[in-house]
């Protein structure tokens, strides 16, 4: 008889199918016209129907599932008025077909941690930039991130009115990354992606410093780091505090499955363990390939003002 697919997987199976009900959430908000936003710290640090929405599902339906798995996401919100409307009971059968890695086969439910942020690029959202919004699950295990499911509800949204909107992306690490094409950004070009809301003088500094051939600046992590898998991109370069767990948890299992590297602008690498502090208050840098051509090159001054 076939062993049943280790937790790892069905985790990841699972994480698949609640991204695609929580893309049609946000899509179904977004649709109803009422974002109905809330300003948390600021006018660059929103919430709206679709954060709350999305995160109650994703997080109820995984706990549902998982139990003992650690859950955290970006929301603080109580859990008690989530309707059964928002379960997503199912799973992808195609990545439960998947042999996991040895690694990872002995894992216990107590030992994962699931980063979740339910809308990647909220400001974006309120203001029409739809290809810039994605769903981030992340999935964490002895502090690293092993796996990791990247949904974009708005995907192909350009593509005139018969186009199949949205698709998810997913990566295990020792398997690989899937739903996208791997592409690799031009040779011999320096083409950075940054923030479009937080930019500041040291983040402008920083880029600067690299001599780039060209900038990019977009909202969300989960954006920035499809960019550099899909080879838009060369290096995704952001010299501040600001990003949180939950923002790269994801994009970093999936950049990592496929041979990439994100660090703090230290080159450290993100903690991911239940008692990790949530600000990566060290800034971020991320490539494909060539992560040493840029990490040798961020300033001592830039590093000296961004401390772990």
């Amino acid at each position: 008889s076939m062993a049943s697919p280790a937790l790892l997987m069905r985790v990841v199976a699972s994480a698949y199918s609640v991204a695609e009900k929580a893309a049609t959430i946000v899509r179904n908000v977004m649709a109803a016209g009422d974002l109905a936003i809330v300003e948390k710290t600021g006018a660059n640090d929103l919430q709206t129907k679709a954060d709350r929405l999305v995160q109650m599902s994703i997080c109820a339906s995984l706990a549902r599932k998982f139990p003992k798995v650690t859950i955290i996401g970006e929301e603080e919100l109580s859990t008690d008025e989530v309707t059964e409307e928002l379960i997503e009971d199912g799973h992808c059968e195609e990545i439960l077909k998947r042999t996991c890695p040895a690694q990872y086969r002995g894992i216990k439910e107590e030992e994962l941690v699931i980063w979740v942020d339910p809308l990647d690029g909220t400001k974006e959202y309120t203001e029409g930039l739809l290809d810039h919004v994605t769903v981030l699950i992340g999935i964490a295990y002895g502090g690293k991130a092993i796996a990791g499911v990247i949904n974009q509800p708005y995907y192909n949204y350009e593509a005139g009115a018969d186009a199949v909107l949205g698709r998810t992306i997913w990566g295990v690490l020792g398997i690989g990354a899937f739903g996208f094409q791997l592409t690799e950004a031009p040779a011999g070009k320096h083409i950075i992606i940054t923030t479009r809301s937080h930019s500041s003088t040291l983040v402008n500094d920083c880029i600067s410093a690299l001599n780039p051939d060209s900038v990019i600046r977009v909202g969300g992590a989960g954006n920035k780091v499809i960019q550099l898998i899909e080879g838009k991109a060369s290096a995704y370069v952001f010299a501040s505090p600001g990003c949180k767990k939950w923002d790269t948890c994801a994009p970093e299992a999936i950049l990592h499955a496929v041979g990439g590297k994100i660090t703090d602008i230290h080159g450290n690498s993100f903690q991911y363990n239940k008692e990790v502090k949530h600000m990566n208050s060290a800034g971020v840098l991320a490539t494909l390939r060539n992560y040493d051509y840029y990490a040798s090159r961020i300033p001592n001054t830039v590093k000296q003002s961004l401390m772990p």
